[in-house]
């Protein structure tokens, strides 16, 4: 019995495969606490999409594809920002034609040339086939992100919960925003080895979701994010070698059970909460 628990731990592929899980939860977990609370949910997606023609032509020009993603990501955010904010259309509708519009771009370049790297991987994720290089990227990245997060918290705190009171406060609201939005494409930019670009929006959104309907401290809706996104991380891969299943796919899967559960959990204080006033006032 325990020689089959612990099976998944002696493949190498398994191996690095718990690693990449384990070095991009914290990243993702961090960050969406920050999306989640300014309201960008949306815009891990339309990134996480649009740095598919990034990845075409660098491969196209010989570059390293993770410096092409990099590259589409900002260019993404930095428009839908600067639009969102120069003109009357809604964020959520220039974040809906950007990243359609990227994605549609990279689809017909991808189409247009003969490639030997297979699409799915791109959109996917091949978290069973990540070598020591993707470990390292991601590594770093991860780092880089947690960091500069957990430095500045407070600080982009305030400005996703009121940029107003922010900009009164002295702080550089512009450089936070267009910050923010960098460690977004870096951290997708992460994750492209793990979850490819589809999935990598799951990443972005449920953990903070889930902290959201869990806590009320900004302090630990943080923590308890990274707790729930590396457990499902790991249990996802782990669960995925018995399942026969892609580990992308079981783990974001896992984590929209924990919101679903999370959120019965929530409904049940809340009406309970309710009943205890109407008890309260019917007895007064």
């Amino acid at each position: 019995m325990t020689e089959t628990l612990l099976l998944p731990f002696q493949f190498t592929f398994m191996q690095n495969a718990f690693w990449i899980a384990a070095i991009v939860a914290i990243p993702t977990a961090l960050l969406s606490c920050f999306l989640v609370l300014k309201g960008w949910a949306l815009m891990g997606d339309a990134v996480s999409h649009a740095v598919l023609p990034g990845i075409v032509l660098a491969y196209v020009m010989g570059f390293p594809l993770i410096l092409g993603a990099f590259a589409a990501g900002m260019v993404t955010a930095i428009a839908t920002g600067y639009l969102a904010q120069n003109s009357r259309v809604k964020q959520d509708t220039v974040m809906g034609v950007v990243f359609s519009g990227m994605f549609a771009l990279g689809i017909v370049i991808y189409t247009s040339i003969s490639s030997d790297v297979h699409l799915d991987h791109i959109l996917f994720g091949n978290m069973l086939g990540v070598g020591a290089q993707d470990l390292w990227t991601a590594g770093l990245i991860g780092i880089f992100v947690s960091a500069a997060l957990l430095l500045k918290w407070k600080d982009l705190m305030l400005h996703a919960f009121d940029p107003a009171q922010a900009r009164a406060s002295g702080l550089p609201v512009g450089l936070l925003h267009y910050g923010l939005l960098s460690i977004l494409s870096l951290t997708v930019v992460a994750t492209l080895s793990a979850t490819g670009l589809i999935l990598a929006v799951g990443l972005l959104i449920a953990p903070g979701a889930i902290a959201f309907l869990m806590v009320r401290s900004f302090g630990r809706m943080l923590a308890v994010a990274c707790a729930v996104c590396l457990l499902a991380m790991l249990g996802g891969v782990y669960a995925s070698f018995f399942l026969d299943s892609a580990p992308a796919p079981t783990i974001v899967l896992i984590l929209t059970a924990i919101f679903v559960l999370a959120f019965l959990r929530r409904t049940a204080l809340t009406r309970r909460r309710e009943l205890q006033g109407v008890d309260a006032q019917e007895g007064f």
